[in-house]
């Protein structure tokens, strides 16, 4: 898909104007991505946790598992909210309410005597890691258009790799000195240090001159601008239903890996971490790929690998052969082809709509973790056991192997069609 040349000039004179503001590309990829890693350090931090959570209070392990599902509805809702608002109030202050409000439901969750009050705390902690998130991005979308804000994406999942790597561990570490309750005052901490970071290290990269009017008419328009984008949509839904397994693996991987294979929360962090490796190792080699291939290429090809691991995966646990080897191996290998699909699919549709990145942002991000809300109690429902795990992967990842494939076949004029795309993989 090619970006058109308005587009790109207007990346490019973009650029230009905040030359005079904007940190070296190093430093804001550093910046921002520990700004997006305030989400999966939310996310990931208190998974050793739950099943202690489900026992203390006194609740099955789907139910516990909705504070997860109110953590993913926050972070999609918020994401919609303030997209709009970046993309009119510019993006610093949305940013720093934000991580203010992810501070105070920390604290409501530290003190949360019961699963409901649990469960609304972590949709408003949700909330506020979405300022984080969508900003960050949106400020890829304000500074790089197309390869480039691929480019940079993959070097952000680098950054963002870290947090699914190092959140079990410390949360791990806070449970073997104390309850649950307080790897929420970690959250507090890291909240904290984002806020300080942020406001000493990221400029504006919005200028007046690209703000929107902060109506309701114009924010609408600007939705139903992007939801007319049929290939705009499309790309979402990839983007969405591609993390889709990345969200099924943290809803069951403790309840499988602690339960059913009896792992403590020291191997379980160590399990899950390497899943993370291999995530973020495919984001690196996809920049030497976006080097010779276009960013939907990698996505086609990087999704067919994926169902076809997948396949195997719930062949495996159909058979009930394999063993942890069996489980951990195929988990791998999806999250390793997700590692290209994350950065590529939302590179190229925040490229359509440079204009309004910050709302664009927002839809990206509302369908990444509103789909993952979505999926996290479906696993639960499903036996929070191997077959359940394969099956929503698996089913994740075709769903966005066809829909990309789709994307071809609206439009023949675009440099990317279903028929190229049948040729690769032929």
């Amino acid at each position: 898909m090619a970006v058109s040349t308005d587009v790109t000039s207007g990346a490019e004179s973009a650029t230009a104007e905040r030359e005079s503001v904007t940190p070296g590309r190093t430093k804001m990829i550093l910046v921002l991505g520990a700004l997006v890693a305030l989400g999966p350090l939310t996310i990931d931090m208190y998974l050793p946790a739950l099943p202690g959570i489900a026992d203390e209070l006194h609740v099955s392990s789907s139910v516990a598992q909705l504070t997860l599902t109110g953590t993913l509805a926050g972070l999609a809702l918020g994401q919609l909210i303030v997209g709009p608002l970046s993309d009119s109030l510019g993006r610093r202050r949305p940013l720093m309410a934000g991580i203010v409000l992810h501070m105070l439901a920390s604290v409501l969750c530290l003190l949360a005597p019961n699963i409901t009050v649990l469960g609304l705390a972590r949709g408003l902690q949700g909330m506020g890691a979405a300022a984080a998130m969508v900003v960050a991005i949106a400020v890829v979308g304000d500074l790089f258009a197309d390869s480039v804000a691929a480019t940079v994406m993959s070097r952000l999942m680098l950054v963002l790799g870290v947090a699914p790597v190092v959140a079990p561990s410390l949360g791990a570490a806070v449970l073997l000195q104390a309850s649950w309750h307080w790897v929420f005052a970690a959250l507090v901490l890291l909240a904290g240090a984002l806020l300080v970071m942020a406001a000493l290290a990221l400029p504006e990269t919005l200028p007046l001159s690209h703000r929107r009017p902060l109506k309701v008419r114009g924010i609408g328009a600007t939705y139903l601008e992007l939801l007319r984008d049929v290939r705009f949509v499309i790309l979402v839904l990839v983007a969405a239903l591609g993390m889709s397994g990345l969200f099924a693996y943290i809803a069951g991987a403790s309840f499988v890996l602690q339960g059913r294979y009896g792992l403590d929360q020291q191997a379980f962090a160590l399990v899950f971490g390497a899943g993370a490796v291999a995530l973020i190792g495919a984001t690196q080699f996809n920049v030497v790929l976006l080097r010779r291939f276009a960013p939907q290429t990698i996505t086609v090809w990087a999704l067919a690998a994926a169902s076809l691991a997948g396949a195997v995966f719930i062949g495996l646990t159909v058979a009930g052969v394999g063993g942890l080897a069996g489980f951990v191996v195929p988990v791998w290998a999806i999250l390793g082809a997700m590692g290209f699909v994350i950065p590529n699919a939302p590179a190229v549709a925040l490229s359509r709509h440079p204009d309004a990145a910050g709302t664009a942002a927002a839809v990206l991000g509302a369908g990444q973790f509103g789909l993952g809300a979505a999926v996290a109690p479906l696993v639960g429902v499903l036996g929070n056991d191997e077959f359940a795990l394969a099956l929503v992967m698996t089913a994740g990842v075709l769903v966005a192997l066809f829909a990309l494939l789709a994307v071809g076949a609206q439009s023949r004029d675009d440099d990317v069609n279903a028929d190229d795309m049948l040729a690769e993989l032929a």
